[in-house]
């Protein structure tokens, strides 16, 4: 069996599907600066994300799950809006708080929140997986399975060089607290609005 083909194409999806992520990562590596953890936690609600994310692609195309209707997924959106909502609350909160010890704590991630958020913006590749996954055979599944997960690797790792970036950093630092709450809910009014939930597409 040719394995050479649905691997390029597996790079070729993810990187179509997943590149975006690199942006989100980042607001994350950024607002966990100088806690320990940070990229394990990234690292692990990545995996959890978007092994959802597979599964449920996997499981569709092999019609096990038609519990999930496709009308259901744009309400995904409602994970990272709640999510920058709460952010911007916590950050309107502490906007006058000048205790450094206070902020870092502040800054402090999940990996379920991470995965929440991988979730929710890979709501759409459940879409582009699917007609794929049902038009190939069980090998090639299993290979862009295999892909996929080790690209989340480089994915994270691209995402904390990006971060880590002096020019980057500095402005990451800056506007972190403004940056991810935004991002979230953009991105979840994005999901609601693309997804004609609650009618207003």
């Amino acid at each position: 069996m040719d394995l050479i083909t649905p691997i390029l194409q597996g790079i070729g999806l993810f990187l179509a599907t997943n590149i975006d992520d690199i942006i989100i990562l980042s607001l994350f590596f950024a607002r966990g600066a100088g806690m320990r953890g940070t990229t394990r936690k990234i690292i692990a609600g990545q995996y959890l994300g978007f092994g959802a994310i597979l599964v449920v692609s996997v499981l569709v195309s092999l019609g096990a799950a038609t519990f999930l209707p496709q009308d259901l997924i744009a309400y995904f959106g409602l994970i990272p809006l709640a999510l920058g909502l709460i952010a911007a609350w916590k950050a309107w909160r502490g906007g006058d708080d000048d205790d450094d010890e206070e902020k870092v704590a502040g800054k402090a991630i999940s990996a379920w929140t991470v995965a929440g958020v991988t979730f929710a913006n890979g709501g759409d590749n459940i879409g582009v997986y699917v007609p794929v996954f049902v038009t190939v055979g069980t090998g090639a599944i299993i290979a862009y399975s295999i892909v996929f997960l080790l690209l989340i690797a480089v994915l994270v790792l691209a995402a904390k060089f990006v971060a880590t970036r002096k020019p980057i950093a500095r402005i990451l630092e800056r506007w972190e607290h403004v940056l991810f709450p935004l991002v979230l809910i953009g991105l979840g009014a994005v999901i609601l609005i693309e997804g004609g939930a609650f009618g207003i597409g």
